[in-house]
């Protein structure tokens, strides 16, 4: 299981993930979001929206009650709401795993119980304890979310965080450039090397690019 971790040191920070995520996501996927009440989850979900075309003035808020959202962007966007569910039956009744087989991009709160009934092959973003820390665990069940987790880092990096990024302690991208990571003072071609990985999230700006 590939694993990839993020200090997610403001609010900011936590919208520029979701944006990241929104740009690597493709058809089909599925994002779970595992952490406690308060955590983020929604605020995470919403960023990713943003990014992916849903427009400032529709809402984007916890479906605790609804189960289900929709949102029609560049991708058919299924936000869903588990809480409240007791069984693996209710949740095949909602029909997530039919929408995603026809294209649909999952992001499921409280889903990682029904990983099966979901469809597998998920990226499962966990909120890790103490929350104060505010750091978060990337873990790639399949290929596909292997796929999607492979290219984050370099998503954030495309975001022009004013920050550096860090892998692994070691890996940083000047705070002023663009241009390729660098290693030891030497280019690096490494973002993706290594499991389990850590990503350290500095605060930034949300670049347009």
């Amino acid at each position: 299981m590939s694993e990839l971790r993020a200090a997610l040191t403001s609010r900011r920070a936590t919208v520029q993930l979701g944006r990241a995520l929104a740009r690597v996501s493709r058809a089909g996927g599925l994002i779970v979001l595992d952490g406690p009440l308060g955590a983020g989850k929604t605020f995470l979900t919403r960023a990713l929206c943003r990014e992916l075309g849903v427009p400032g003035e529709l809402p984007v808020t916890s479906p605790t009650f609804a189960l289900v959202q929709e949102h029609a962007a560049r991708l058919r966007v299924l936000h869903a709401d588990l809480y409240r569910l007791g069984s693996a039956d209710e949740v095949f009744e909602l029909g997530l795993e039919a929408a995603r087989r026809e294209g649909a991009l999952l992001v499921v709160e409280w889903g990682r119980p029904y990983l099966g009934e979901l469809g597998g092959d998920a990226l499962i973003v966990s909120w890790e304890s103490p929350l104060t820390t505010r750091r978060v665990l990337l873990q790639a069940t399949g290929e596909g979310a292997r796929t999607v987790l492979d290219a984050l880092p370099e998503a954030l990096r495309g975001l022009r965080w004013r920050a550096p990024l860090s892998l692994s302690g070691s890996l940083t991208t000047d705070a002023h450039t663009t241009g390729a990571p660098t290693q030891g003072g030497a280019p690096a071609d490494a973002w993706t090397q290594g499991a389990p990985r850590a990503l350290h999230c500095e605060p930034g700006t949300e670049g347009s690019a």
